[in-house]
Parts: C-alpha cells; sequence; structure tokens
C-alpha cells in the first residue's frame, strides 16, 4: 500500500545544522533542484531517510586547497509504503509514466 507524497521540502545544507524529515520505513523518494525543478534523484528505498542522507548532494572539489564546491539548492519529498516490494513497484510505475509521456512529447 503506498501514502501520499508529502510536502516539497528544502534539502538539508551541510554545517547549519539541519535535519531531514522523511520516514525510516520503506518508500520512494524524490529530489530536485528547487530552481529549476529539473529532476536531481529519484529511488526506492528500505529506509527512505537513510536513503535521502547518503545522496551526495554536492560536489567536492578536485583540488585539496578549495573547500567543497557550492552544494546546489535541493528540494525533496517522500512517500511511504508498507513494504520494499510496494515501494519498487510504485517508483516502476512511475518511471513507466515519465517514459510515456515523454515519449509522447518528442
Amino acid at each position: 500500500m503506498i501514502s501520499t507524497w508529502s510536502e516539497w521540502k528544502r534539502y538539508p545544507r551541510v554545517g547549519r545544522g539541519e535535519n531531514l524529515e522523511a520516514p525510516i520505513s520503506p518508500g520512494i523518494y524524490e529530489v530536485r533542484f528547487a530552481a529549476t525543478g529539473a529532476l536531481h534523484s529519484f529511488g526506492a528505498a528500505d529506509n527512505v531517510a537513510q536513503a535521502l542522507a547518503l545522496l551526495p548532494a554536492g560536489s567536492k572539489s578536485w583540488f585539496s586547497r578549495r573547500g567543497p564546491a557550492q552544494t546546489p539548492d535541493l528540494e525533496y519529498r517522500t512517500c511511504a509504503t508498507s513494504s520494499k516490494a510496494d515501494a519498487k513497484a510504485a517508483a516502476d510505475r512511475m518511471i513507466g509514466r515519465r517514459e510515456t509521456y515523454l515519449s509522447g512529447a518528442a
């Protein structure tokens, strides 16, 4: 069983002490760039909060003298499910819908 999507929330920025607000249960997540709405990440996970916490939100400099590169302004939303199988099935359906839409728009 799938619940509804949460509201879009600002992705926590490193060093500011901000926290993720996400289920520690199975579900799906979507992360987008706040300025453009372009997709950054999407997936199904056993633990949504952990999956979001492990996402590479920024990039590091190749040169040790520089600090980390500017972290993009991201937003995320989550949707809890009753099991990992439900999360994967819901994610697959959404990917299929997006592909169908994009193929029709081309």
